[in-house]
């Protein structure tokens, strides 16, 4: 496995109602289990406290499912993480906390539940406070790059960790083949975050930690965007790894058919 190597852009100057910076990151935990590409982006905001700023988009559709609470819950966290960039889980390493469905079945937001990771000595939890399914990539698309690379279907998912210190957003897209979804990938990479709407109301309007991972796991993208306040800064980065590190190891046997 390739070590990991991660280009960290230097902290932006002022800026209010901006979009994310984009800054390319090669070797991200998604790169390393799914081979596609990958991205890394900041928030930007005014000072040392950070405002989400995406353009306005069309009101997402009301019948998609959601958990019964938007209330954050406290979940677990490690006491004492280590400063740098948490190691890269393999997928033996690690099991999903998503519920299995059948190979090729149309992506939904049921399968994936409350998030509990394990990994030797780390521990990780987030409450599910939101789910939505979407039948088109339409309401996720903010500048057709998803259209043009056929993206089928997609998803979005609510987490909050940490007491409500921690709060994060997937976006995971389902495309036809593994390199459409690799070309959409490397593309959004060139791109800010206007090329992908999110639920902006499910991440904290202010916060010390923001950021975003993005990268192709066989025949998806997977979008994870993570806010964390001044209390959950030092576990911000453990939290956003593993999250997308996990939920993009899921993808490399969701469509697995096994034989006996």
């Amino acid at each position: 496995m390739e070590p990991q190597r991660t280009l960290v852009l230097p902290s932006p100057p002022p800026k209010s109602n901006s979009a994310l910076i984009i800054g390319l990151a090669v070797g991200l935990a998604v790169l390393l289990v799914g081979g596609g590409a990958g991205a890394f982006l900041y928030l930007r905001g005014a000072g040392s406290k950070q405002t989400v700023a995406l353009p306005s988009a069309e009101p997402f559709p009301t019948t998609a499912t959601q958990s019964p609470s938007d209330l954050p819950s406290e979940s677990a966290s490690p006491s004492d993480p280590p400063a740098s960039e948490p190691p890269t889980p393999t997928p033996s390493e690690t099991e999903s906390s998503s519920s299995r469905v059948d190979p090729g079945s149309p992506l939904t937001d049921k399968e994936f539940d409350d998030w509990d990771f394990k990994l030797g000595d780390v521990e990780l939890r987030a409450k599910r406070v939101g789910g939505w399914t979407y039948s088109t990539c339409d309401p996720v698309d903010g500048q057709g790059v998803l259209a043009r690379n056929h993206c089928q279907r997609a998803i979005q998912l609510a987490y909050s960790a940490y007491g409500g210190h921690i709060k994060a957003v997937q976006v995971i897209l389902a495309f036809p083949s593994e390199q459409a979804a690799k070309q959409a990938a490397t593309r959004l990479a060139t791109l800010d975050s206007n090329a992908v709407k999110w639920r902006k109301d499910k991440a904290h309007s202010t916060y010390v930690y923001g950021k975003m991972r993005a990268g192709a796991s066989k025949k998806y993208v997977v979008v994870t965007v993570l806010t964390a306040d001044k209390a959950a800064k030092s576990l911000a980065t453990y939290y956003h790894q593993y999250l997308q590190s996990d939920h993009a190891s899921y993808f490399l046997f969701r469509d697995l058919t096994v034989t006996s």
